[in-house]
């Protein structure tokens, strides 16, 4: 029965989690975290984009003392999104494999273009980018509304579903080649 408590508590936490996916808290995804703050492994005040806000939801949810968001994961700042400067943009794809979202779209070689409403704000394309095309600015539609939410977690779980999927049938391929050698 302690199963069932432990999934929902995390399923709980998760639900907080405003799953941008941007690993500011030291995970490598909302969920890692959520199971590492059931665990007590993690504090309840490493998620920037979840606020004040986010913090004293799950500290009234485990029962634990507001505390101010710790300085080292980051600052809570208002929403933003990435853009592309598309007349700077050489089209190397690093941005579009490091979006958690799948919010980036474009090809090998061609400019890239940010879907801004699928866009978590997350930032991890900006450290990949080699020519600095990416910048962030703020939403124009703040509410990160429990719609938006939702839609950004199962964007992701549907991104690493097709790499997990991709991931073993290479595998397989591979497998299959060494056999037929």
């Amino acid at each position: 029965m302690s199963g069932v408590i432990q999934i929902n508590l995390v399923s709980e936490i998760n639900s907080i989690l405003p799953q941008t996916q941007c690993t500011r808290c030291g995970y490598p995804s909302c969920l890692d975290y959520a199971k590492a703050i059931e665990k007590k492994e993690a504090e309840i005040n490493q998620c920037p984009p979840g606020g004040y806000e986010g913090i004293e939801k799950l500290a009234k949810l485990l029962n634990k003392a507001v505390m101010p968001l710790n300085p080292i994961n980051g600052i809570i700042k208002p929403k933003q999104v990435a853009i592309i400067d598309e007349d700077i943009c050489i089209g190397c794809t690093l941005c579009i494999k490091a979006c958690p979202v799948d919010a980036i779209i474009g090809t090998n070689k061609m400019m890239h273009t940010v879907i801004g409403i699928e866009c978590t704000g997350c930032d991890l394309c900006l450290p990949v980018c080699p020519v600095d095309c990416i910048s962030m600015v703020d939403d124009i539609d703040q509410e990160w509304t429990h719609e938006r939410q939702t839609r950004a977690k199962l964007r992701f779980d549907n991104r690493n579903e097709r790499q997990n999927r991709q991931r073993e049938e290479r595998e397989a391929r591979l497998k299959e080649m060494t056999l037929n050698k």
